[in-house]
């Protein structure tokens, strides 16, 4: 598996969009937010945002492994 690992570069290439969505997700709710109540208004989007690009970042990850590897362990499995 050492020459099959994933690089900085396929994972920033597959995930910039999403990237790039979550700074504009996150750009927005600050925005949008009341004066006086920025983080009140905003924390939630910004955090929903970010759960988002995290648990997107980590399916992509993972399919890039998926296509590097000849197996991938089986559902159920504790690895």
């Amino acid at each position: 598996m050492e020459d099959k690992k994933i690089t900085f570069e396929e994972l920033e290439q597959a995930l910039k969009s999403n990237y790039d969505r979550m700074l504009e997700e996150i750009a927005d709710a600050v925005n949008n937010a009341r004066n006086g109540h920025i983080i009140a208004d905003s924390e939630e989007l910004v955090r929903d945002a970010n759960g988002r690009f995290r648990q997107t970042a980590y399916q992509q990850a993972l399919e890039i492994l998926q296509e590097k590897q000849d197996f991938f362990p089986p559902k159920g499995s504790k690895e």
